[in-house]
Formats: C-alpha cells, sequence, structure tokens
C-alpha cells in the first residue's frame, strides 16, 4: 500500500509549539553548542526531569569543551552521578577531547563532522546540527515517530524504528525555511512528549486533530509490529553493575574486591557485571583496587 501523503503539519504545529513549549534551559536562543551538545547525550535513553539539574551542574562545572577536557574521565563519570548508562560519560569526556584536538575548542556544525566524535550516533548529530546551528536537517525521536505515525499515517504507535524511513517521512514534513524547520523538529517532538502521548494522547487540545488521519479513522487500535520490551531492571545486570559504579563515584581512593563483594550476594553475576564495567573502560583494576578511569 503506497504511503499516503504527508498533510501540512508544521505551521499549525509552529504556532501552537511558540505558546506551549517548555522552558527547556538549553532551548535558550543564548546557549551555547556544547551545552545542546551536553543536553543531548544526556537525554538519550532518560526522562527530562532527570536530566535538568545535572544538565545544569554540568554546565556551571564544564561550560566549554575545554574545560571538560582539561579533567581526568573519572570526574565526568563521578559526575555522571546516577543518570544512568554511564558509559555516555566517558563518551562526552572523549568527545570534549576531540573538540579541542580537531576543531579548535569549538563544537562543528556539520552532521558528518559531528558524526566522527565519541558517542555522537545519527540522531545526536541531526540534533545539535538542528538546534544548535540551524542546519535544516529532520530530527526524529520515538515522540516524532508517534505523532507522524498518528497523524500522517493513521496507526496509533510507530512501527520499530528504521532510519531511513523515519527520516523519509520526517523530511517530507520538514519546511523549507531553516528557522521554521529548526522549529518544527523540537515543536513534533513536544507535541509527542505532552499532548500526542503513548498511553493518553490528549486529542482535544492536539493543534492537528482536525488532520490526524488515526482519528479521521477512528483511532484503531495498533496491529503492526513491536520492538522487543526491555528487560526488568530490578535484579539485572544493569542493577548490579550501577551498584559497583556508585561505589567507585563516592570513593576517592581504589576500592578492593573484598569491599565490593559485599554489594551483591550472587558473586557470579555481580563478576559479570564488573568485568562488564572494565572491558566498558568504566572501571580500571590495578593491584591496590578497582577505580574510576583517569583518562
Amino acid at each position: 500500500m503506497p504511503r499516503p501523503a504527508a498533510p501540512d503539519l508544521a505551521p499549525a504545529v509552529n504556532e501552537w509549539f511558540a505558546d506551549a513549549a517548555r522552558p527547556l534551559p538549553w532551548r535558550a536562543a543564548e546557549v551555547s553548542p556544547w551545552a545542546v551538545l551536553v543536553s543531548e547525550f544526556m537525554l538519550q535513553q532518560t526522562q527530562v526531569d532527570r536530566v535538568l539539574p545535572r544538565w545544569e551542574a554540568w554546565i556551571r562545572r564544564w561550560p566549554t569543551p575545554a574545560s571538560l577536557a582539561a579533567e581526568p574521565a573519572a570526574e565526568a563519570v563521578r559526575a555522571w552521578d546516577r543518570l544512568g548508562y554511564p558509559r555516555r560519560a566517558l563518551w562526552l569526556h572523549r568527545a570534549a577531547v576531540e573538540i579541542v584536538e580537531r576543531h579548535g575548542g569549538e563544537v562543528p556544525r556539520g552532521v558528518d563532522e559531528l558524526l566522527a566524535l565519541q558517542g555522537v550516533g545519527p540522531y545526536t548529530a541531526r540534533a545539535v546540527a538542528a538546534f544548535a546551528f540551524g542546519v535544516r536537517v529532520p530530527v526524529v525521536d520515538t515522540n516524532t515517530r508517534r505523532v507522524i505515525a498518528r497523524a500522517v499515517d493513521g496507526n496509533a504507535e510507530p512501527a520499530p524504528p528504521s532510519t531511513a524511513r523515519d527520516l523519509a517521512a520526517m523530511s517530507a514534513l520538514l519546511p523549507e525555511s531553516p528557522h521554521e524547520a529548526r522549529a518544527f523538529n523540537a515543536a513534533a517532538m513536544e507535541l509527542g512528549a505532552t499532548v500526542c502521548t503513548a498511553r493518553a494522547p490528549q486529542c482535544g487540545v492536539c493543534p492537528v486533530s482536525d488532520r490526524c488521519a488515526w482519528l479521521r479513522a477512528g483511532s484503531p487500535a495498533y496491529d503492526g509490529p513491536r520492538k522487543p520490551k526491555q528487560a526488568r531492571f530490578a535484579g539485572s545486570d544493569r542493577q548490579v553493575r550501577g551498584l559497583v559504579m556508585r561505589e567507585l563515584r563516592a570513593a576517592h581512593r581504589p576500592v578492593t574486591r573484598a569491599e565490593i563483594m559485599g554489594i551483591w550476594a550472587d558473586a557470579v553475576q555481580l563478576e559479570r557485571a564488573i568485568s562488564g564495567l572494565i572491558a566498558d573502560g568504566l572501571a580500571v583494576e590495578t593491584g591496590e583496587g578497582m577505580t574510576l578511569p583517569e583518562a
């Protein structure tokens, strides 16, 4: 079945966004490209309310790539605290070093240059290019995909992610004006995050309800393919890794194996978590014990 023609959503969504946008600090006009990059690293798989205080503390301490690059990687991991997926802290530290070494301390504006930085994938590269520099590129996150699935395709949920398909769908909706395109990238995300939500969409206040294909079809239930659900956190290796990282962050000295072995009853699972952290570069084992990485 051919894909339906994309409706002109941008004007209505952008007009709504002008009044409804949450006042997130990384959206401020005066914010630096580095601050935008930090926000995008932190927002990967993490809720906004958890990111806000950590982002604000990070930018106060490290307002430029050079200020972060000048400190050991251990400080980045320690400051990341319990934000989750701490490899992002290592990657962000390495990206800061690369920005200093390759770009004179200035975040690059091109998607390809951004993609060459440690930890920067296709979404983050496009988001930084669009939101920090106003480059006209499509930016697609989970919320954007849901808006497109409903308003354009008439489905209650988006199909599993496909970079090529998702970018093509957003490109078809993107205004020609770089200014309007930048706004629409952010506005579509905001609409999905606050109105066109996964479980309880507020269709009565949606700015494009009059042209939403899903509403016109009678809001049918989704019957397409789904992505696998994430495994439970409680009792998982992720939880054990987090407990080990908590010990390493809190200590400003090597932590012995004997000290670590007391944090989890399953010795096999604990050893697996420790080995994984070492392999990922998040922990270093020395003759005196385990520490956070210094470089």
